[in-house]
């Protein structure tokens, strides 16, 4: 069977960095499953298992544009360290919800001052090419059980669909789109530590 949309898909990868740096892989672990054409993956990914079948191994080339998006400057910002309103210290690295006109947003800290705290909106591999190792596993029709919970991660997911996770809804979009602390985040505040 081919992998076309609405396929379960089964996947062993391995991703690393132009340098050859491992960031993550699946192998050795449970591969990963998604439902294919509907921004579980990033683009130039699901494109790359487009037509693929179980067997098939192949490397694949990704583009930032295509994968966590091209790294943007304006995402970067200093907020005052009042507006953090969490018990403990903030350290490089976490990451927080926050509320901005668009909606939902995930930010991490990328450096702490007496007053103020740096954070960085773009994902942490926005703006790196990506080169990936993969291994089809398995395809198949899904079951009405997995259908119903794919759908139901699509319309009510990552702030409000596949994709919304800037299209990395996958096996990460509990952690990257809100986690515990879905709907506890104030105007603008940063109060949700990830």
């Amino acid at each position: 069977m081919k992998i076309e949309k609405n396929k379960v898909v089964s996947i062993h990868y391995t991703l690393t960095d132009d340098d050859g740096n491992k960031i993550d892989s699946s192998v050795g672990s449970e591969p990963l499953t998604y439902y294919h054409g509907n921004g579980f993956l990033i683009p130039g990914l699901e494109n790359e298992l487009e037509g693929k079948s179980a067997g098939d191994k192949f490397t694949a080339v990704i583009q930032p544009a295509d994968g966590y998006g091209v790294y943007d400057s304006r995402l970067v910002s200093s907020i005052p360290r009042e507006r953090f309103e969490i018990d403990g210290e903030i350290t490089v690295g976490m990451q927080f919800q926050v509320q901005t006109p668009g909606g939902v947003a995930i930010v991490r800290v990328i450096e702490v001052g007496d007053k103020e705290i740096k954070i960085d909106g773009n994902h942490e591999l926005a703006g790196k090419v990506l080169h990936f190792d993969v291994e089809v596993t398995d395809v198949h029709e899904p079951s009405e059980e997995e259908k119903m919970q794919y759908e139901s991660i699509c319309s009510s997911g990552c702030g409000g669909g596949c994709g919304g996770c800037g299209g990395n809804c996958g096996g990460d979009c509990g952690s990257d789109c809100g986690g515990d602390c879905e709907g506890n985040c104030g105007q603008g505040d940063c109060n949700c530590p990830n």
